[in-house]
């Protein structure tokens, strides 16, 4: 069910055209996790499972819509998909309280570009997805990075009293839920412990991400904040559950007076091609949750054989989970990758704990062969 069998020829076909005209041609790439060009069939090759994307792809629908989207690629002012209004009646709002972007990464620096002035702080947790902290400085802003709790909970009491104490000075309010790179979950009720006690004029942006994979109770979509009217943005993205992580796709639900800020900031580079996909993306349910089912069943079983190997995974709630190492993370990525396993980059300060994406069946058995080779005497609980 989550294999495509739609023309991706035809639709790569383009994208690997694009490529070659800016130096970038179909048997070279840049590799995401440094600066070298690796070769096709390299890059091919590694068990990817360093940046949380959905190994499986786009689904059939999808790729029929996106398919069906070349047909305006020469235009501007194309038909859309009516994508604005499908994302605005999924979430029950009105198209005023959606933003476009290119992926969520794009809506944090939309986000930091509006509310971040210089001198201005972002209050959030570290660590967490550094894109928001790195823009702050990148503006001549600030971050006020609080610490985890022990259990690597995001730490409430702690957000609210620096953004009461930092009032004046404080843009918003950042909280990935689930976090990235813990992936563990903030409960409804303390997102409603924050958005009581924290000045309501605060914008709080809430990164939902990985919002589809949660199965916990207590977790719920800060959505709902945005129709009782808080300021509260929602950033939203295709890149995980949708397999859309190169075509490059997400969004803001937020009040309309925040929208009306942020737009400006937009680049517009949504191309037609996404926009089709999303359209459609929205109501693939069924194939969502197949995704999650694999995924979560995947990341169990892993997980259990590493804690059965004397290592403790912390508890996560969505498509990857971080392990204790017991030793410097740096070096064992190195080994990871002589073996052609990408696992994840160094988290400071969690400097002893590694973050694992799910990938296919056959790309988590690479991994604990990988894992069994450059840990043979097994982990910290085994050999203390």
């Amino acid at each position: 069910m989550i294999k495509s069998t739609v023309s991706r020829r035809g639709f790569f076909g383009g994208v690997a055209a694009a490529l070659a005209t800016v130096g970038l041609g179909p048997k070279s790439f840049l590799f995401a996790q440094g600066r070298r060009r690796v070769t096709e069939a390299e890059y091919d090759g590694f068990a990817k499972l360093s940046s949380n994307e959905n190994p499986y792809g786009p689904s059939d629908a999808v790729m029929e819509a996106m398919n069906y989207g070349f047909k305006y690629a020469n235009r501007y002012g194309y038909p859309d998909g009516d994508i604005l209004q499908k994302i605005a009646d999924h979430h029950g709002v009105e198209t005023d309280n959606v933003l476009l972007g290119a992926g969520s990464g794009e809506i944090l620096k939309i986000v930091g570009a509006t509310f971040l002035q210089i001198r201005k702080k972002v209050v959030g947790v570290e660590p967490s997805y550094g894109s928001v902290y790195r823009h702050a400085s990148g503006v001549k802003a600030d971050s006020i990075k609080l610490a985890l709790l022990p259990d690597y909970r995001q730490d409430i009491p702690a957000m609210i009293d620096a953004t009461q104490k930092n009032y004046r000075d404080v843009g918003f309010v950042y909280m990935c839920n689930p976090n990235n790179p813990t992936g563990v979950i903030v409960p409804k009720r303390e997102i409603d412990q924050l958005l009581d006690a924290i000045p309501e004029d605060v914008p709080v942006l809430m990164d939902e991400a990985y919002h589809h994979f949660v199965t916990d109770p207590q977790y719920a979509s800060a959505v709902p904040h945005v129709l009782a009217g808080r300021q509260v943005i929602v950033a939203r993205t295709f890149s995980k559950i949708s397999g859309m992580a190169a075509i490059r796709l997400g969004y803001a639900i937020a009040p309309k007076n925040l929208i009306d800020q942020m737009r400006p900031m937009g680049t517009g580079s949504i191309s037609a091609i996404a926009k089709w996909g999303g359209a459609t993306a929205l109501g693939d349910t069924a194939e969502q949750e197949e995704v999650k089912r694999i995924t979560l069943e995947l990341r169990g079983k892993t997980t259990a054989a590493l804690t059965q190997l004397g290592f403790d995974c912390i508890p996560s709630e969505t498509n990857f989970f971080m392990v204790h190492l017991g030793r410097e993370v740096r070096p064992v990525i190195d080994e990871f990758r002589k073996r052609n396993v990408l696992v994840g980059r160094p988290f400071p300060p969690m400097l002893q704990h590694l973050r694992v994406s799910i990938g296919t069946a056959e790309e988590m058995e690479r991994f604990m062969t990988a894992w069994k080779e450059i840990f043979p005497n097994g982990g910290p609980k085994a050999s203390g």
